[in-house]
């Protein structure tokens, strides 16, 4: 079996994210390793998660814009009781609400980092994770210097 097959074994059983019309240029982005937000040209306000209008001004002149991938942890937990089997080999997992620098909140994981390490305030980078040739999802990791 190819790489495709192995993913889907990996990540068999967890719960994949469905790509709508108004989110499939996020996950487009993803897969090509760019985290992408949406932006409104009218009042330059950033959003997450992505909508047919902007959240802040009720405009429908939205751009998709690549984002610096620069967050930082504004809250967490630690998962130590998977939901179900498909998570038992990740545990324990960070589940975090990461700050944008551009302003949008998302929730996503903290990986490559000790539990114990996490905090409030923590400085975090966007990784990739691929999870089937057609799903990339955004993770995040301690900022490097």
């Amino acid at each position: 079996p190819g790489p495709g097959a192995r993913l889907m074994t990996e990540h068999a059983g967890k719960n994949f994210p469905r790509p709508t019309q108004e989110s499939q240029p996020f996950w487009d982005g993803c897969r090509n390793g760019e985290l992408l937000l949406q932006r409104c040209s009218d009042c330059g306000e950033h959003q997450f998660y992505p909508r047919m209008m902007c959240c802040h001004c009720n405009s429908d002149a939205l751009a998709w814009v690549r984002a610096s991938g620069h967050g930082t942890v504004a809250s967490y937990t630690v998962v130590r009781r998977p939901v179900s089997q498909a998570y038992a080999a990740d545990t324990p997992y960070i589940v975090a609400l990461i700050t944008l620098a551009e302003g949008p909140t998302m929730m996503s994981n903290v990986i490559a980092c000790d539990p114990a390490q996490v905090a409030i305030g923590m400085p975090v980078e966007v990784t990739f994770e691929q999870w089937s040739e057609q799903l990339t999802v955004p993770k995040f990791r301690p900022r490097r210097a």
